[in-house]
């Protein structure tokens, strides 16, 4: 008897010790060390999460926070804040808690075995004033499989890039095309632009060898942190998210957002006021989420909300609507946006030796630049190489014969375009617009 009651108090104070017990303060990083030191105040009102359950700091900026053995903590990026980056310009804004590590077998690494848990788990954050209008970078499926890849890539995109005023940029999924051996040198790759880069896992950046969606995301957490989040820029809430769903037994995957990651959405909602834009970024179209009905009760009683993914090699804007199942009084815009590698790096190369890789829907390969403002925002399509007005592809005819009758056709791809877009032609300078 007293042993069995030793056991189980044994095992009540290991499960206490797993619930509780994580604990740290936000602070404002006067010298941008990353260190708290003396004279460096902690931040009140801050929100900090483990994925799942979000508190605020109190006065004194501290947090608390219940936890397992894979728990990877964060602090929710405040307006008028920066977190700091490391060498690759990647946000450092997070704690991984993984004791004994990533599973050893993976083909690709994971997570060293982190230890016990520090004494405190302290989050710098340094001030730096944002304005209500800014411009963001998006990236869909850069997707290199090789070295040569990711340097073409190197100067078809990152070239103009390099000085940029863009406050971030977010690369939507398809890092990789599955060899995450190349997260390193991908990275240095992005990082010559010189700004704060955000990632989304997709598909293709996931362990294959993982039996379930659970322990799919091990190397991307090695390089990038949690596989879901949130910020603050501007006026502008950012919500990243994991909608691949890996299914190990079936060697698949499929559209779909899990339990702690709904809920993470919800606590995260419930501290956002609603005249703030929120702008949901994942891999895997909206449309295409298993679950998607779950997440739209979540956003769709607030009057600003837009997302954007990637994965379709496509450029695409999307109305969801009552047909969908949405319930909101206006629709809800999506965005598939234009991908950084086309068509897989495929086609012809040109002069310098980068295929052509025009994207599945007749587009070229590019990237978005959006501009908000307040809760509005306006999104620019860039093709790779090519001035800003290039927005559109024509086909017609050379010369039409006069005392031919036949009907001829004019085609426009408008690689922005929407279901919204109004084309029109004149023929000659002096003819009327039709």
């Amino acid at each position: 008897m007293k042993i069995s009651s030793f056991l189980i108090l044994l095992t009540a104070i290991l499960s206490l010790n797993l619930l509780h017990g994580a604990q740290g303060t936000v602070f404002n990083d006067k010298n941008q060390n990353g260190k708290k030191d003396d004279g460096e105040p902690g931040l009140p009102n801050i929100a900090v999460s483990n994925g799942k359950e979000i508190i605020k700091t109190d006065a004194q900026g501290q947090w608390e926070l219940p936890h397992d053995d894979d728990t990877i903590f964060f602090v929710i990026k405040p307006r008028n804040w920066r977190t700091p980056l490391n060498k690759e310009n990647l946000p450092q804004f997070y704690y991984i808690h993984k004791p004994k590590g990533s599973p050893p077998n993976l083909k690709y690494k994971g997570v060293k075995p982190t230890g016990p848990l520090p004494e405190s788990i302290d989050f710098a954050l340094i001030a730096d004033k944002e304005p209500d209008t800014f411009k963001a970078i998006f990236f869909g499926d850069p997707q290199p499989r090789s070295i040569e890849q990711i340097n073409y890539m190197a100067h078809d995109i990152i070239p103009e890039l390099i000085g940029t005023d863009a406050k971030f940029g977010v690369t939507l999924g398809d890092i990789m095309f599955d060899d995450l051996d190349l997260f390193k040198e991908s990275n240095a790759n992005l990082a010559l632009i010189g700004i704060p880069w955000y990632n989304v896992v997709g598909n293709h950046d996931i362990n294959f060898d993982s039996k379930d969606d659970a322990g799919s995301d091990e190397t991307f957490h090695r390089f990038f942190g949690p596989n879901y989040y949130s910020f603050d820029h501007g006026p502008v809430h950012f919500i990243v998210l994991d909608d691949v769903d890996w299914s190990g037994e079936k060697n698949t995957y499929r559209g779909g957002l899990d339990d702690d990651q709904l809920t993470f959405v919800k606590n995260d909602l419930a501290l956002v006021p609603k005249e703030k834009l929120i702008m949901l970024m994942m891999h895997i179209p909206l449309t295409n989420v298993g679950n998607r009905q779950k997440l739209y009760r979540l956003i769709e009683q607030r009057p600003y909300t837009m997302s954007i993914s990637g994965h379709t090699h496509w450029h695409a804007h999307k109305m969801i609507d009552s047909k969908d199942g949405w319930k909101g009084k206006e629709p809800h815009h999506h965005v598939i946006n234009v991908c950084v590698s086309g068509t897989w790096w495929k086609g012809n190369k040109d002069e310098v030796g980068i295929p052509h890789t025009t994207m599945r829907d007749g587009a070229p390969n590019g990237y978005s630049i959006i501009t908000f403002d307040g809760n509005k925002h306006v999104l620019d399509f860039k093709a790779a190489r090519q001035p800003a007005s290039y927005q559109m592809n024509i086909q017609a005819p050379d010369a039409i014969d006069q005392k031919n009758n036949q009907k001829q056709s004019v085609y426009v791809n408008v690689f922005n375009g929407s279901a919204k877009s109004k084309v029109k032609m004149k023929i000659g300078k002096g003819g009327d617009w039709i």
